[in-house]
């Protein structure tokens, strides 16, 4: 089978920080892969480097057989194939909830507005927000939020999801409901990778989980194995920290 993805010896530096460094990992069609590590470890920064907001310094990735990090690629049809969902929701607070999730929709693909209206509106229904359709975001939890967010993603139909951190912003009442989409998303046929502090759904939702430490992939495995047999020190003390914060549920 094809790799979706695929990194080759990903390095990046912020200045002398080196951030990753020389990162490899092939991620197959339909798979979920959990990133977990510490922060700063540099799990935000390679979403962002595979959906091309971020300049890689050297190595490669791959989205089927095509390098896109080699110059000259145009990032937009890119992103229209890969896309990403932030912690801090970057929805537009002067749109409402279908305006959001319909902008890319009329403005990147073209389609009419009532294509785009029937999309969203499916979309945004299948989430739980069919009374929100005129809402605007600060009317709005941070749970509602996110799961626009993640609506809006979905609209484009992209092959890749990334999801950075989708529930840091959150009350701890409102991530159970994220989730769930998550959960949802999970079996679709789309290709899902996540950075995450939620370690007991890292291990119900993955189909291999990461650890990262000082911009490289420690340990690879999965779920049972990272959270229960872990072999590289690293891992062991991380999780030993999360066990003992009561974070691993």
């Amino acid at each position: 089978m094809t790799d979706k993805l695929r990194l080759a010896n990903v390095t990046k530096h912020f200045g002398t920080n080196r951030v990753l460094d020389q990162l490899s990992i092939s991620v197959a069609p339909g798979e979920v892969v959990s990133f977990i590590g510490a922060s700063g470890s540099g799990k935000t920064t390679l979403l962002r480097c595979i959906n091309l907001l971020e300049t890689i310094d050297d190595g490669s990735i791959h989205l089927d057989d095509l390098e896109i990090t080699r110059v000259g690629v145009d990032a937009n049809p890119i992103r229209r194939r890969v896309g990403i969902v932030f912690q801090s929701f970057n929805l537009f607070p002067h749109m409402s909830v279908l305006r959001n999730t319909t902008l890319a929709l009329t403005e990147v693909l073209g389609n009419s507005r009532e294509e785009a209206e029937s999309t969203a509106r499916t979309l945004l229904a299948r989430f739980g927000l069919a009374d929100k359709f005129d809402s605007y975001p600060d009317r709005l939890s941070g749970g509602q939020q996110q799961r626009v967010a993640i609506a809006r993603a979905l609209a484009l139909n992209p092959e890749v999801l990334l999801l950075d951190e989708i529930t840091s912003a959150l009350d701890p009442e409102l991530v159970g409901e994220v989730l769930d989409v998550v959960r949802e998303l999970k079996g679709s046929g789309i290709t899902l990778l996540l950075a995450t502090h939620e370690m007991g759904f890292a291990r119900e939702i993955s189909d291999r989980v990461c650890f990262l430490a000082n911009g490289t992939i420690a340990e690879s495995g999965h779920p049972e194995q990272i959270f229960g047999d872990p072999q590289d020190q690293r891992t062991q003390q991380f999780l030993a920290r999360v066990i003992n914060s009561g974070r691993l549920n």
